[in-house]
C-alpha cells in the first residue's frame, strides 16, 4: 500500500506512473494475433486446441454450444435465492436501460426538406462472460438485458468451461431466465476470435461486448472493425473521494472489494485531504487481509493494488479525481450530492456512504461494464445505444433541391468534386430538354 501526497516532489514519479497505468505490451499482442490467425486458418479445430491447451476442457466441436437440455436443467436446478435475485436485478436493469433507448426522429428544415433519424437494433451481437475462478453472472444480466431492450434478435454468450468441460452452471441458469438459447462453452482469445470470425460451428456476430481478462481484451482489440466492440476494458478501478466526515472501515471495505479480483493489476485509490482519515482507512485494510480478517488469503495482492492519496483540500482532491478518470468514483464527503455535480471524468459515480460500488456491480440498474484505464474522460459504460445502429434519414422535394443547388455547387467547387455538383444540377438540366 503506497501513500502519496500531492505536495512531495519525491512522490511525483509514483503518480505519473499511477496517472499513466499499465498497457498491454507487445508480446501480448503477437500471441493474440497468433491466436486469431490460427482460429481464422483452422476454425474449430483451433478453438478446441486452445480449449484444451488454456483450459483443460476436452471438447469436440460439436460440443462447443450448450445443448438446451443442460440450460433448462441448470434453471431447473437453480436455488430459489439465486432466481429471486437473478429476477430483481433484470427488474432493476430492465427499468433503467428502457429508459435509455433513443427514438426516431425528423425535423423540417424548410422548403419541403425533411431530416432525421431511425434507430435499428443490429442482428447478432455476442456476450462474452468471463468464467473460472469467478464465474460473473452478473454479466449476463449486464450484457444481455440491453441488448433485449434494443430488440436485438440473435443474442449470443459465450463463457470459458471449467475443469469438467462445462459453462458454470449458475451462468446457464441466467442466460436460460433471460431466453437466451444460444450459449458457447468456449472462452479466452479464441472465443472472441471464433465469434468475430465465424467457425464452422459458431456463426459469426455484428459485435462482441462484457470484460475479460488481457488475452480477451487484446482480442477484442486486434479484430476492432472485422467486428463491432463495445470498448477496451483493463482491470477493475476505484477512486473514493473521502474527507474527514467518511467511515474508515466503510472506505478501507470499498477498496478492497475492487482489489479484490486478483489480476494484481487493480487500481483502487482514496482521494482525501484528511491525513488522519489516511491512517484509520490504511489500518482498516490491514485488518480486512490480515488472519482472520475478511480477505485473508489476498493480503500482497490487494496491498500492492491500494494507493491513499493525501491532496492540500477537497477541490484538489476534486481535480485529481478528474484527472485519474476511473472506472468507479465514490463520493464520502459532507454535501456528497453537490460535491458528485463536480466530478466530470467517471465511468460511474457513486454517492454518499450507503452507495458502495458493488451496488453497481450487481444490483442498482446502470451497467456495470465501464471505461477504464483514464477512457472515461471520452468513453461511456455500455448501454442500450450500443446494441443499435443510426441511420440518418433525408428526404428533399426539388423545390428544396433547387434552393440547396448554389451550397452545393459552391462546395464541390472547393473541394475539387465536379461530379458532385454535376449529381445535383442534372436533376434540373434535363427539365430544359
Amino acid at each position: 500500500m503506497h501513500i502519496l501526497r500531492t505536495w512531495e516532489d519525491s512522490d511525483k514519479p509514483l503518480f505519473e506512473q499511477l496517472m499513466a497505468r499499465s498497457h498491454f505490451g507487445p508480446r501480448i499482442d503477437r500471441k493474440v494475433q497468433g491466436i486469431i490467425d490460427d482460429v481464422e486458418s483452422r476454425g474449430d479445430e483451433a478453438v478446441a486446441s486452445y480449449a484444451a491447451r488454456f483450459d483443460d476442457a476436452w471438447l469436440a466441436p460439436h460440443e462447443f454450444r450448450v445443448k438446451k437440455e443442460e440450460l433448462a436443467r441448470a434453471k431447473r436446478e437453480a436455488g430459489k435465492e439465486l432466481v429471486s435475485a437473478l429476477r430483481e436485478v433484470e427488474r432493476n436493469l430492465m427499468l433503467y436501460h428502457r429508459r435509455q433507448k433513443p427514438t426516431d426522429w425528423h425535423i423540417d428544415a424548410g422548403s419541403g426538406s425533411t431530416v432525421g433519424e431511425r434507430w435499428l437494433p443490429l442482428k447478432r451481437v455476442g456476450v462474452y462472460v468471463p468464467g473460472g475462478v469467478a464465474p460473473l453472472v452478473s454479466t449476463v444480466l449486464m450484457g444481455v438485458v440491453p441488448a433485449k431492450v434494443a430488440g436485438v434478435k440473435e443474442i449470443v454468450v459465450s463463457s470459458p468451461p471449467s475443469r469438467n468441460s462445462r459453462v458454470d452452471s449458475h451462468i446457464l441458469a441466467a442466460c436460460a431466465m433471460l431466453g437466451v438459447k444460444e450459449v458457447y462453452g468456449i472462452g479466452g482469445a479464441q472465443a472472441i476470435a471464433a465469434m468475430a470470425l465465424g467457425t464452422e460451428t459458431v456463426p459469426k456476430v455484428d459485435k462482441i461486448v462484457g470484460p475479460g481478462g488481457a488475452y480477451v481484451t487484446m482480442a477484442k482489440k486486434l479484430l476492432y472493425g472485422r467486428v463491432g466492440i463495445d470498448m477496451v476494458a483493463g482491470p477493475s478501478e476505484i477512486l473514493v473521494l473521502a474527507d474527514d466526515s467518511a467511515e474508515p472501515a466503510f472506505v478501507a471495505a470499498d477498496l478492497v472489494s475492487q482489489a479484490e479480483h486478483g489480476t494484481g493489476r487493480e487500481v483502487c485509490i482514496l482521494a482525501t485531504d484528511s491525513a488522519p482519515l489516511a491512517e484509520k482507512v490504511q489500518a482498516e485494510v490491514e485488518s480486512l487481509v490480515s488472519p482472520g480478517g475478511e480477505a485473508f488469503g489476498r493480503k500482497e495482492g490487494i496491498l500492492s493494488s491500494i494507493v491513499i492519496v493525501i491532496t492540500r483540500n477537497q477541490a484538489e482532491a476534486v481535480e485529481f479525481a478528474n484527472d485519474f478518470a476511473a472506472e468507479h468514483v465514490e463520493v464520502m464527503v459532507r454535501k456528497a450530492s453537490s460535491v458528485a455535480r463536480r466530478i466530470t471524468n467517471a465511468g460511474a459515480v457513486f454517492v454518499g456512504r450507503y452507495s458502495p460500488v458493488p451496488l453497481g456491480d450487481f444490483y442498482a440498474g446502470p451497467n456495470h461494464v465501464l471505461p477504464t484505464g483514464g477512457a472515461a474522460r471520452f468513453l461511456s459504460g455500455l448501454s442500450v445505444m450500443d446494441f443499435m445502429r443510426r441511420v440518418s434519414v433525408i428526404s428533399y422535394t426539388k423545390e428544396s433541391l433547387r434552393k440547396a443547388l448554389p451550397a452545393v455547387e459552391k462546395m464541390a467547387e472547393v473541394e475539387g468534386l465536379k461530379g458532385h455538383a454535376e449529381a445535383v444540377r442534372i436533376r434540373f438540366n434535363r427539365d430544359k430538354k
